[in-house]
Formats: C-alpha cells, structure tokens, sequence
C-alpha cells in the first residue's frame, strides 16, 4: 500500500509518503507544496492544488490520509482548512483516490501517545519511527504522521477482519 499523507493549507501544504512493505513502514519522501502569501485565497488554492497534483502524479499513492476539520479552532481558521482539505480532496477525486480522514488530535495521540502533543514532538516521533536523522518541517511532518497513522489503522483492520474469517472457518465444537 502506498499512503500519501496530506496537511491541507491554504499557504502551506505537507505531505508526506510512505508504503508499507511485509507489515513494514517505507518511508518515500516528504515536502511541502506552498504558494505566495500575498495572492488571493483562490490564487493560493490554485497554485497548492497544481503542486500537489504533480506530487500526487510523481508519487502515484494509492490511498490519501487527509486531516480532518477539527471543531475546536476559531471559524476564520477552520473556513480556511476546509477550503484547503476540500482543493485536496478535490485532486485525490480526479485522480480516482480513496481518501481516509484523521482528526489532529487522534494522529496526535496515535503518533505520540497524547492528543495534545506539540508539533516539535511530533516532527521527532516521525523522524524516529522512519528513520530520519533530522526531523522534518512541522507540515511535512504532520503529513507523514497522517499516513503513518492510515497504515496502522488499515493494519488493524486487516488483522480485525483476518480474525473474524478464521472464526468463521471452523467453529469450536462441530463435527463434520
């Protein structure tokens, strides 16, 4: 599977890619797509989604992690996320890409084990868990934790889903 994990923004946006090969985490690459702060907000959605097309073409995911809109922050702030998540969801859906959706706080406490943590803690916790000597930018480092995040999840359903068939095969207690 090849995760591309996406930091939706409307002047910065991260991503980061991994594939996980034989229940292991590959990591590929990671960057940020941005545009000029001085534009217009749809000069800006523009430029990131023409970025982050070319990103998505090179890199040939085959599934999305996206962060979701989380409730918390301000309006002004989250109208600006979900103009930038919907540009993003946009590109993956001309593209035929499945999209997974995390909430900060969730990746947050999946990568470092508090939903609060700060984003230098989970610039570090990605760089360890693949193999960076430095950490990335915090928005490529937030995108690389989203698809870290998408692996585990998706892990989990397939050994879920794994149990439930070997349940299924042979009951305890019926002859044959």
């Amino acid at each position: 599977m090849r995760i591309l994990g996406i930091d939706p923004g409307s002047r910065v946006c991260g991503y980061g890619m991994v594939i996980v090969q034989a229940e292991r985490l590959v990591y590929v690459e990671c960057g940020v797509v941005t545009a000029p702060e001085d534009h217009p907000a749809e000069a800006r959605l523009g430029e990131i989604a023409r970025g982050l097309g070319e990103v998505v073409d090179e890199l040939r995911p085959t599934v999305v992690a996206l962060e979701a809109v989380f409730s918390r922050i301000n309006p002004k702030t989250a109208l600006a996320l979900a103009q930038a998540r919907g540009m993003a969801l946009a590109v993956a859906g001309l593209r035929g890409l499945t999209v997974a959706s995390y909430t900060a706080p969730l990746v947050k406490k999946m990568i470092t084990g508090r939903g609060r943590a700060d984003k230098d803690q989970v610039a570090r916790m990605v760089a360890a868990l693949v193999g960076l000597r430095t950490p990335p930018r915090a928005d490529a480092a937030d995108a690389l934790a989203l698809a870290i995040v998408h692996a585990r999840v998706s892990a989990g359903a397939e050994v879920a889903a794994t149990r439930t068939r070997s349940a299924k095969v042979a009951p305890v207690g019926v002859a044959r």
